[in-house]
């Protein structure tokens, strides 16, 4: 089957599915599917997710409405902003958004350990016929007591089997799951895989291991950001009905969430105060209704902003009536007479809205995502200002 590809926002297209695979489609949530009017084919139209799905001999490319470099600006900016300030990833725009993450991830990552792999000091706990480090004496007691060997103990061993050469190795297998990958690529996938022989492979829900900017660790910072990056989409194999259904894909509307409350974050730092982002709160006395706005920030003087982002307007024009109920709720909640919606902006204007009776204002903002990094940062820095005045 050829290969079917949807874009972010743009109109559905007319597709000759199957019952099963139109099912498949729509049951797992990966774009939105229904019938043609007065036909049996399929009006299908990309949802909120972005990447590459296969639907048993289907593949299904959903690219975002804006460009990859700028995407991945924006995941990456939302985990470690001062990386991702300073630095850019060269990738492939055209390509699909897996292809171009992992030719990214296969030119630094190979281009890190070509000095061969870091090194460091990692704890062992271990059972050992003779002493090295120190013996673990509760655990002798508990697990041998009245004999003497082996000895449980603890030392700290030179190796290769550190956090950074472990997240490398899990971004490596990640992108080596993709069906959809090219031959050449694959092949340099398998190349790096070797370089990472003897670093232990991290099992399936496990927590991804901590790591540090350090000195001795720069040539490994560029491959490890974007390795975090990949491992935070949604690989996922499943069956529905007599398909497997496999993908990468990533949740367009959490992209951008993440990002301004991030970005809004850091350019808040200039008035002092603190911020919090998904502030738990309640709607009821009882605290059964949990709320949790996107970002609030507090002033040194007391006084409050609360912020929720929107990545793109549920109808043709405005803004949906919806999140000006949940804004007001927000406000009402902490006692706030303004509120903020920052949306990925579309067709719509910014505009303001004053409640009837409840002396709320409601201030809907946009930012453009077609711009570069430092124009759409300085576009955060200017919203704060607007914030806070």
């Amino acid at each position: 089957m050829s290969p079917l590809t949807l874009v972010e926002g743009e109109p559905a297209k007319v597709v000759r599915l199957s019952n099963a695979h139109a099912e498949a489609l729509d049951s797992a949530e990966l774009a939105i599917v229904t019938r043609a009017p007065g036909s049996e084919d399929w009006l299908v139209a990309a949802g909120t997710k972005i990447g590459v799905v296969r639907v048993g001999q289907l593949q299904v490319n959903i690219r975002p409405k804006i460009r990859i470099d700028r995407l991945v600006f924006l995941m990456g900016y939302a985990t470690k902003p001062r990386f991702w300030r300073n630095h850019s990833v060269l990738l492939d725009v055209e390509s699909d958004l897996p292809e171009a993450l992992a030719h990214a991830f296969t030119r630094l990552a190979s281009k890190a350990v070509e000095q061969g792999l870091l090194q460091g000091y990692k704890t062992v706990d271990d059972s050992l016929p003779v002493l090295r480090g120190r013996i673990r004496v509760r655990d002798q007691i508990a697990r041998r007591y009245g004999v003497g060997l082996p000895l449980e103990v603890t030392y700290d061993d030179f190796t290769v089997d550190i956090a950074e050469n472990q997240i490398l190795l899990a971004a490596t297998i990640r992108l080596l799951r993709m069906v959809n990958l090219s031959t050449p690529l694959r092949q340099q996938l398998q190349r790096l895989r070797l370089q990472l022989a003897g670093v232990s492979e991290l099992a399936r829900g496990d927590t991804l291991p901590r790591w540090q900017a350090t000195r001795l660790n720069t040539r490994y910072q560029a491959p490890l950001h974007l390795a975090e990056l990949i491992l935070a989409g949604d690989s996922f194999e499943q069956r529905v009905g007599d398909l497997e259904v496999s993908g990468f894909v990533f949740d367009m509307w959490k992209i951008y969430e993440d990002f301004v409350s991030v970005a809004l974050r850091e350019a808040m730092t200039a008035y002092g105060g603190a911020a919090t982002l998904q502030h738990r709160m309640h709607l009821d006395e009882a605290d059964q209704v949990e709320m949790r706005p996107d970002f609030v920030w507090t002033g040194f003087d007391g006084r409050r902003v609360v912020v929720d982002a929107k990545y793109k307007a549920e109808k043709p024009a405005g803004f949906p009536q919806a999140d000006l109920y949940q804004l007001l709720a927000y406000c009402t909640v902490l006692g706030l007479s303004e509120g903020h919606l920052v949306y990925a902006k579309g067709n719509e204007a910014a505009v303001a809205h004053t409640v009837r009776g409840a002396g709320v204002a409601i201030s809907c903002h946009t930012l453009d995502l077609d711009q570069s990094p430092d124009q759409l940062l300085e576009q955060v820095v200017e919203l704060a200002a607007r914030l806070v005045a």
